[in-house]
């Protein structure tokens, strides 16, 4: 019996890209948390400030603990449906949250790759959660 495609991806392959996003956000995560003002000077149009850097270190923690958490979940012995709605919502968050930054200024266009990326993988979580309901079902 052939495996139910959801958008052309089947099951296993959807839940291998969830894997590597999850891993990319954790491991950027921890860069961003480390070496903050690293990564400002990427994606910022400015120097980063003492407080820049600080602010935006603790937005790497976070994102670090949301892909961390992800992954937890995939491999977890019960599915945790929550775990990827939520993770769904931090990215859309985080898209919309670079994109305003991008279009006031404070960030450069190459942020807007970010951006994209999260709003993606937003809806590459919702895609994994219709995967995970037709499982149940």
């Amino acid at each position: 019996m052939a495996e139910k495609k959801i958008f052309g991806l089947t099951p296993r392959y959807t839940e291998l890209l969830v894997v590597a996003v999850a891993f990319i956000t954790l491991i950027s995560g921890l860069v961003q948390m480390l070496a903050p003002s690293f990564m400002l000077g990427f994606i910022g149009k400015e120097l980063p400030t003492a407080s820049s850097a600080h602010f935006f270190g603790i937005v790497g923690m976070f994102m670090a603990l949301f892909g961390g958490m992800l992954i937890h979940a995939i491999y977890s012995a019960v599915t945790n449906k929550q775990v990827v709605l939520w993770s769904a919502l931090q990215k859309f968050g985080a898209f919309i949250a670079v994109s305003i930054g991008v279009f006031n200024g404070l960030f450069s266009i190459l942020a807007m790759s970010v951006a994209v990326f999260d709003l993606f993988s937003g809806l590459l979580f919702i895609v994994y959660l219709r995967v995970l309901n037709s499982n149940n079902a």
